[in-house]
């Protein structure tokens, strides 16, 4: 993927409908966008990931999900390519967010609830923070910065544009 993907304002773009192969959102040109995305923050950076498309779960074999499932988004070629998981989100976007630096992530998709594997997740239903620690034991932490994330529903819900049922 070339630079030329970036403009001189800092965003990195993909859509299906763009004809340059390099912005289709295939898995390696999302993964590079991730990746862009938090390489030379510092302190007072205000990151935003924005991901808006398909998303699913797979059996997680890592004993590092509490429902047992790695959630997933599912970039144009994933049938080829496999999908991009939580994992991977939290050890490229999360995980090196360094002291200062925030991250605001947008995720609409399907089982989007814990896409970045943040630790502590908010429930509706009880109007309080809960803990989403692995039952591995292992710390899923920032290097110091914040992470926090809007989904379109919980892991184990569906999110669809749809007016089938009526509108709002």
């Amino acid at each position: 993927m070339g630079s030329n993907l970036y403009n001189e304002n800092g965003h990195c773009a993909s859509a299906e409908e763009q004809p340059a192969p390099r912005l289709i959102p295939t898995k390696a040109n999302i993964e590079n966008c991730l990746k862009w995305l938090v390489k030379d923050c510092k302190s007072g950076d205000s990151l935003v990931f924005y991901y808006s498309g398909h998303g699913l779960r797979q059996p997680d074999f890592e004993n590092d999900e509490i429902d047992g499932f790695d959630e997933t988004i599912c970039p144009v070629d994933f049938l080829k390519e496999g999908m991009i998981l939580d994992n991977d989100i939290y050890a490229t976007i999360v995980n090196s967010l360094t002291d200062g630096v925030t991250l605001h992530a947008i995720v609409d998709a399907c089982h989007s609830g814990t896409i970045l594997d943040l630790e502590q997740v908010y429930d509706k239903k009880r109007k309080r923070w809960r803990d989403n620690k692995p039952p591995s034991g292992v710390r899923k932490q920032t290097m110091g910065g914040k992470a926090y994330c809007i989904s379109a529903c919980e892991d184990d819900q569906v999110a669809a544009d749809t007016t089938r049922w009526g509108t709002c």
